[in-house]
Parts: C-alpha cells; structure tokens; sequence
C-alpha cells in the first residue's frame, strides 16, 4: 500500500510540502487518522516524555499494566508491541512517523487493546505526528538542554513537551505525572487540572530507603500514608526515579500495591539501558543509550561511585545533531572516567574527525591526555575492542555509550547493520580466545 507521505506528496507539491512544516507533518497525520479510522479513539492513551529516562519508563508502565491483567500495548524507542509480544524497533526514531503509528495503534485495536503507553519525543508532538492521539495521562521524566539543533531554543524545546499535557488536559482522566525535582517542574504541574509530582527527595511520591546494587536497586514509595516495597531491575538511582512516576501511574488507574509491586519487578531489562555484559571475563562490561550532558551526569553519579578500579568509557556524537553538546560530553567524561576512546556514532556526512576533536577539546579541558588517558579511534568496532583491551582486574569497568539499543549506524549516505551489544560480545569472545593461547 502506498507510503501516507507518498500520499501527501501527490496533494501537495514536495517544495511547498517542506516550506509548510511542521504542517506538513500535521496533514499527514490527519490522513494516516482517516485512513486507518482514527484507531486510537477509544483507547486509554498514556504519553511518556522528557529528555532522559522516557523509554525505561515507558516500559516500565506497560509491563506493569499487563502484569496486571490489562490489555496493554508500547510503541517506545526501543520496541513495541502487546502483553509480552514484544518486537524490536528498528526505525532509527523514538516516535514513529504518523503512516506507522496510525498503522500499528490500528493493529492494536483489532487485537483488543485497551492501554497504550505511547513515547512521545518533542520533534514528535512539535510536529503534530501524534495528532488524533487521546492522551489521558502525560508523564515528564526531567527536561534538560537537547535536540537545540531542531527547536532551536530551550524554550521551544520545553514547550513541545509541554504539549503533551495541554493535550492530556483535554481527554480522559486528565492526569499529569511530574518529576518534581526537575526545574521545569511547576510549568508541567499547571497544565493539567490533575496530577501526583513525585521524586528521591522532593514531591508527593517520594523514594526512601534506597538501596542500589550493581545490577538493580531496591527502595521504599511513599505517599501519604502508602507505601510501596519497590525493586527494579535496571541499576541506577535515576532508574529508581523513572520507576517512581510508574507507581505515580499504576495508583491513578487503580491498580493494588500488590500489582504496581509485582508489575515493576516483573521487568528484566531494557535493552540498550545499563545493559550488563558477560561473556565470562574478568571485569565488567555495559552497555547504555546515554547521549547528553545530563544523561552522562546522571550515568556517572551512579556508577563512578561504585567503580573501585578503572572507569574506561567509549562514545562519539552523531553528525548532523547539536554540537554544543560534544565538548560538553568530553568534558564530563574526562572529569570522571579514568580512561576515555572517542569513536563514531552516525557520522552521516560529517566529518568524523572533527566530531573526534571537538569531544576531545572538552576532555583536554578536563585535564585528559592524549594517547595517554585520551584516544581517538574512528572505527567504532575497533574503538570498542581497544577499550576492552584496557580493563584488567574484576573491578574495571568499561561502558560503551551513545547507541545502547540502535540496530544500525550510518556513515555517509549508506546505513549499516549495527549492535553494540552484539560487537561487544563478539570482541569479548576474541578477546578471551586469545588470552587462553
């Protein structure tokens, strides 16, 4: 059948098409809503955003609700899916284009689903490629500077997320879920006539108890006289914020203390997301999606801490996306990792070498030495391998960032099939055959 942007096309000429934008975007997805019949209009929708955090949360929410007996569907960054039918998302976006969401909230409602929990990325509802969509519950994880680049100002870019509860203001339960030690909070707080703020140690649902361990982290919710015994699976005290707003969640829509407990222990993993790596060496190994300043301030809280011996770090910066952030990124890790391999990821048509040096600059500022503490190696694989090459004893630990769940990685104009958990296993296993010769 033909591509809705095809469709569009054939109304609209392709250079008034992209002088209209983002109501280019907006027909779009008025006709994916007429052709696929406005699938989502009964639906019970719950829209997660924010700058970090929103995919773990995400599905979070969504395990938990089908633990629960619910018929609950995802479309997130990472996968989407029904239940524990799950499928890997191999579009390299976090909201789909409005053809492929219509299409797969159309599947959703021929096999019966009554919860969705939607994903939903600024560039997404700035481009109104969720139009027709129904939210009842908004979710805010944290708003911190990215994709400047697109929205061009912070201000732009905080009020496309905002969207998301003026929206969810209008349908259904009209509840808003708000990170309450984000800056930003208040402004998400009055957009809905409704909502629990939560936080570690501010708002109504508050973390006690914390206790984080090196593959997962337990603590105690509470809120008001409530309480919740809460573990996660996914290391990381920013794990345990993501999985309050999910108890923020399962108490709005009704579910037991019995059921939120259970449906947020129930979840194993997400892919891409504190990954753990284990092939059988002697140190450690992960793997995780973190690519922004505040991302890697958060990742490092968490795990610098805990890291006795050499903290070895691997990432780039994809090319034709915010450079701002590049030194920045450079600087946070030469402050914080023992040992640092800057590499690719989706250089596109930008040249490698540059993006190279201009997260080099930050980490030269942060007082890293080349060749010594500091490399540059343009091949990601070989980036990778290298880094592994470094770590010794059991208390190392490497991490490779930026990419955490991406099946593919784009150099030029020609996208290549990409892992990085698969190559990091693969150059484990290399790495331990040649060690036993």
């Amino acid at each position: 059948m033909a591509d809705i942007r095809k469709i569009v096309k054939k109304v609209i000429p392709t250079t008034l098409f992209s002088t209209i934008e983002p109501y280019g975007h907006l027909v779009e997805s008025v006709l994916a809503n007429v052709r696929y019949g406005f699938p989502s209009k009964n639906m019970h929708v719950i829209g997660v955003t924010g700058t970090n955090g929103k995919t773990t949360t995400t599905l979070l929410i969504q395990k938990m609700l089908s633990e629960a007996g619910l018929k609950a569907g995802v479309l997130s960054t990472v996968a989407y899916g029904i239940g524990n039918d799950i499928h890997p998302q191999i579009e390299h976006i976090t909201t789909a284009q409005a053809g492929i969401l219509q299409k797969r909230l159309r599947d959703f409602k021929k096999a019966g689903v009554e919860w969705v929990v939607l994903e939903s990325s600024s560039h997404s509802l700035a481009q109104f490629r969720t139009w027709g969509v129904p939210y009842e519950i908004a979710v805010m994880t944290n708003i911190t500077y990215e994709h400047l680049d697109y929205h061009k100002t912070f201000e732009r870019y905080l009020e496309a997320k905002r969207r998301l509860f003026t929206l969810a203001a209008k349908h259904g339960r009209k509840f808003g879920v708000v990170n309450a030690e984000d800056p930003n909070a208040q402004k998400f707080i009055n957009s809905t006539p409704r909502g629990m703020t939560y936080g570690i140690g501010k708002g109504e649902l508050q973390a006690t108890k914390v206790k984080l361990a090196g593959d997962h982290s337990t603590f105690t919710a509470t809120v008001g006289k409530d309480s919740y015994n809460i573990r996660i699976n996914i290391p990381g005290d920013f794990n345990v914020s993501n999985s309050l707003a999910a108890v923020a969640v399962g108490r709005e829509i009704g579910l037991t203390k019995k059921q939120i407990e259970k449906g947020i222990a129930a979840l194993e993993g997400v892919e891409g997301r504190m990954t753990v790596i284990n092939e059988g060496q002697k140190f450690k190994v992960l793997v995780d999606f973190a690519g922004t300043p505040d991302a890697f301030t958060k990742f490092f809280n968490s795990i610098r801490p805990s890291t006795k011996g050499k903290l070895i770090i691997v990432f780039g910066s994809p090319g034709r996306r915010d450079e701002a952030k590049r030194p920045v990124q450079g600087e946070i890790a030469g402050e914080n990792a023992d040992e640092l391999i800057v590499t690719e990821e989706d250089n596109r048509d930008i040249d490698g070498d540059e993006i190279m040096n201009q997260i080099a600059a930050g980490a030269l500022k942060a007082g890293m030495k080349k060749d010594k503490n500091l490399f540059l190696i343009g091949n990601r694989e070989d980036a990778i391998g290298f880094a592994l090459t470094r770590a010794n004893g059991p208390d190392d630990l490497v991490a490779i960032l930026g990419k955490g769940h991406e099946k593919t990685i784009e150099r030029g104009d020609i996208v290549y099939p990409w892992s990085d958990i698969e190559v990091t296993k693969a150059a484990l296993q290399e790495l331990l055959k040649t060690k036993k010769k």
